[in-house]
């Protein structure tokens, strides 16, 4: 298995005869407006431009994985990405709720269950709950899901979702102990409210929760997520994580073998 970082939370895995596109944001830089008001300078988002070989690797995609894309959620699928979907007819794979959503949009979906082991792929795909904010803000969120992916001659994956750190993704992680973590930590907060996302001591806490290899995306691409890479890498150096916990760049490739 391959993942690549495309920017933000969207992500490419290359498996040996599939590729899985995920929460894909693909709009320009700048074309979307900021998500901060009480600050001295606005930026418009997002922040950095796609990665140069990105129409090549789109080019490769045979399948999509939604985590959650209602209530103005664009940094996980926005209008340039669900128009690249619908003019390529890729199978979308996404939760129950968020299937009429998808489907009103022209897109070519699957629901997966929440409940239950859904096929997918010749392996399985089970959904976690996502915890996006708590109080107020949280009530106002697109609470979605992580997918824990388990195919063959692959090392088990878990893509977390926007979620804070909760009791059930705790849970989660030291009942199946998955290989693979992709880990939002953007600590990506509004101008009012906590975080709705995990941030630095978010990450910190899944790095010692677990053995598994970990990586950390949703980061420098959104105005309302203030951790950098540089921030969480200095965390993880301290720890001496390197050799397990990973910060690509936007277009960078890492290879995950199983065990």
């Amino acid at each position: 298995m391959k993942i690549t970082q495309i920017r933000n939370a969207t992500i490419i895995i290359h498996l040996a005869d599939k590729v899985i596109l995920v929460d894909p944001m693909l709009a320009p830089k700048g074309l979307i407006p900021s998500l901060k008001y009480a600050v001295s300078k606005r930026r418009r988002n997002p922040l950095v431009d796609l990665p140069d070989r990105t129409e090549a690797l789109l080019a490769k995609v045979t399948h999509c994985l939604i985590t959650h894309c209602q209530k103005g959620h664009f940094d996980h699928l926005d209008k340039a990405g669900t128009k690249w979907l619908r003019e390529n007819s890729i199978p979308v794979y996404c939760s129950t709720q968020d299937a009429t959503y998808l489907k009103e949009k022209g897109l070519d979906v699957h629901p997966l269950s929440s409940t239950g082991v859904n096929d997918f792929l010749g392996g399985t795909v089970s959904l976690v709950p996502c915890l996006h904010g708590k109080g107020l803000i949280g009530k106002m969120m697109a609470h979605g899901f992580g997918f824990s992916i388990q195919l063959p001659n692959e090392p088990s994956l878990y893509i977390t979702g926007d979620t804070i750190m909760t009791n059930e993704v705790r849970s989660f992680v030291l009942d199946q102990i998955p290989e693979v973590i992709v880990l939002p930590a953007g600590g990506a907060r509004f101008d009012l409210g906590g975080d709705i996302i995990m941030g630095l001591d978010g990450a910190i806490q899944m790095g010692a929760l677990t053995n598994s290899r970990i990586i950390a995306n949703h980061l420098e691409a959104l105005d309302h997520c203030p951790v950098t890479r540089k921030a969480l890498q200095t965390e993880i150096d301290k720890k001496g994580w390197r050799d397990r916990f990973f910060i690509p760049c936007d277009g960078e490739t890492l290879t995950m073998d199983a065990a």
